[in-house]
């Protein structure tokens, strides 16, 4: 909980009304933190704003469109009106597209890094300049363990991932002198309802999989995303959990992994070469399969 020596009592999260933010929104509120939490969808905007009024929670709800300009100034400034500083961004706005690199519509791979990329950097900026006045602040930037560990069918995913932990990697440092921490948060799979967005998002390039060149890579894709979203116990308040260790560490670590899978991945990427890691990679999305099967079909 904030204390009078821990003045970073504002809090502004973008996709706030759903997910892992509202989660997050939801757990900061509950112990002090005033929170602005920012979505796109009225609906949600309307269930979060309801359900803070009857668990008489400080958390005030803004329209916001991090791929808009407009959205995001507009936002920013109500809430900087409204509470005098934002003291902690979160940036946890974020889509999924499930399509392999050959495939993937370059209007589709905009519209990733728009949201996951680009939204990040609109909505920074425009936060910076106060936090950098104050002379104090904090970025929470919510990537994901496939910032390092790309996998098949995700790589738009994996690629907006990795340009985040590089520009969050960047301004670390260059926020340093200014008394402004950047944190990342890595989580591994926690069913949210993004799963049920990413297949919209992928719709039609999961409609055409049958009729791919890689339809046996998006099956075994499939197979082995299954096992996963079965298998995982993970629930939001997890995730929030750990963001709130990155809000209150002083100084926070630079990055903080959330899920058991998270940390054997990242263990693996470190110590793993390419080699060993893509063959433990093959192995789990049975691509070794695949292979037979194309080599068995070009002999026929």
């Amino acid at each position: 909980m904030p204390t009078s020596e821990n003045k970073l009592t504002n809090v502004f999260i973008t996709g706030g009304t759903d997910g892992l933010g509202r989660g997050a929104a939801a757990f900061l509120a509950a112990r002090g933190y005033r929170v602005f939490a920012g979505g796109r969808n009225e609906q949600r905007r309307d269930e979060l704003a309801k359900f803070a009024k009857e668990k008489n929670l400080p958390i005030e709800v803004l329209p916001l469109d991090v791929t808009d300009d407009a959205s995001v100034a507009s936002a920013v400034a109500e809430a900087e009106r409204r509470a005098g500083s934002i003291d902690v961004l979160i940036n946890n706005a974020g889509i999924a597209i499930g399509a392999v690199m050959e495939e993937i519509s370059l209007a589709d791979l905009r519209k990733q890094f728009e949201t996951n990329f680009f939204g990040v950097v609109r909505v920074t900026q425009r936060v910076l300049p106060g936090m950098r006045k104050r002379g104090r602040g904090r970025i929470i930037n919510i990537s994901s363990i496939g910032g390092k560990v790309a996998s098949p069918v995700l790589g738009p995913y994996s690629a907006s991932k990795h340009a985040l932990e590089a520009i969050s990697d960047s301004q670390r440092l260059e926020l340093f002198p200014y008394g402004i921490a950047v944190v990342l948060i890595e989580p591994g799979f926690i069913p949210t309802s993004m799963n049920r967005n990413a297949a919209e998002y992928s719709s039609a390039y999961i409609t055409n999989a049958p009729n791919s060149s890689y339809s046996g890579v998006y099956q075994a894709f499939q197979a082995a995303w299954q096992k996963t979203t079965n298998a995982s116990r993970y629930t939001p308040e997890d995730c929030a959990r750990v963001i709130l260790s990155a809000i209150e560490d002083n100084p926070p670590r630079a990055r903080y992994l959330v899920t058991k899978d998270a940390k054997i991945a990242s263990a693996m990427k470190r110590f793993f070469s390419d080699r060993a890691f893509d063959a433990g990679m093959i192995k789990r999305f049975g691509l070794a399969n695949v292979r037979a099967k194309i080599s068995a079909e070009r002999k026929s």
